[in-house]
């Protein structure tokens, strides 16, 4: 289901907790983002049309961090794909979860990024 309000498409750009902005940019640079650190308080990031932007939270406990994001998108599969050549885990802090069809509906996978953040990557069945 998409969203439009009048004539006027809508973005929504989560914003999430880092401990560390430099060390979120270079986490989020292996999985094919660039982006930039403005202001020593603030990272956006963008990969192709998905953008993450990051704030400062260097008290964050990754393992109790609830944060997160749904990105639909249409190429699933071959996203995992690229993301699998960072060589993530598939447990723990961070990882990288298998694609998988969900009793939701939903194709999707999971990334668990080095702060806790959960970003899962979908698209309808």
């Amino acid at each position: 289901m998409s969203t439009v309000i009048g004539t006027h498409d809508i973005d929504v750009i989560p914003t999430l907790p880092s401990r560390s902005l430099p060390a979120t940019i270079a986490f989020y640079a292996n999985l094919g983002f660039e982006g930039e650190l403005i202001d020593d308080n603030y990272a956006i990031l963008c990969r192709g049309p998905i953008e993450l932007h990051f704030f400062p939270h260097p008290d964050l406990n990754p393992a109790e961090c609830y944060a997160g994001c749904y990105v639909r998108m249409n190429n699933v599969d071959d996203l995992h794909a690229e993301f699998m050549a960072a060589n993530l885990p598939a447990r723990g802090i961070p990882r990288l979860e298998r694609v998988e069809d969900k009793p939701w509906g939903m194709r999707e996978f999971a990334l668990l990024d080095n702060d806790g953040n959960l970003i899962r990557f979908g698209r309808v069945i």
